[in-house]
């Protein structure tokens, strides 16, 4: 009986170790997703706070002003959101450039028309990517009076 009860007094004294074991693991496991948790919450805070300073100047609405149609639906949300000067400024120029493109579509004269929208455009663009009120040539000052709105 003595080796029995020693087989039982060690096993018992496995599974106690063993209990001990997992309780442990579990507290490190705890205090790992709470550690976890809390970097987490700092970068995601982090991300917010930039994304915040990043679009204060309203740099990113006027880059996204310039891809055609749907670019600029989704930077007017964005500059409702928060209205910036830079942002009104070049959703008023590539509204008007985009609307006299449409002119592009008639014969001959259309090309021409195309073309010079084309280079509004990347004049434009370029301007926004340096973050500068630059009005496109030719129109650019009544698309500023005619858009005001914006």
């Amino acid at each position: 009986m003595s080796d029995e009860k020693k087989l039982s007094d060690d096993l018992n004294d496995m599974l106690g170790d063993a209990k001990e074991g997992a309780k442990k693991a579990a507290h490190k496991a705890e205090e790992f997703a709470d550690e976890a948790k809390e970097k987490a919450k700092e970068f995601a805070n982090e991300a917010k706070e930039t994304f915040t300073e990043i679009s204060k100047d309203g740099k990113n609405v006027a880059i996204i002003a310039h891809i055609w149609f749907i670019g600029w639906v989704v930077a007017f949300i964005m500059n409702n959101g928060n209205k910036t000067e830079l942002g009104s400024f070049y959703l008023r120029q590539t509204l008007g450039v985009f609307l006299i493109s449409l002119l592009s579509w008639i014969p001959i004269l259309g090309w021409i028309v195309g073309f010079v929208c084309f280079i509004m455009w990347v004049m434009s663009l370029i301007s926004a990517l340096n973050g500068e009120k630059k009005p496109v040539f030719l129109l650019g000052e009544q698309f500023q009076d005619w858009f005001k709105s914006l």
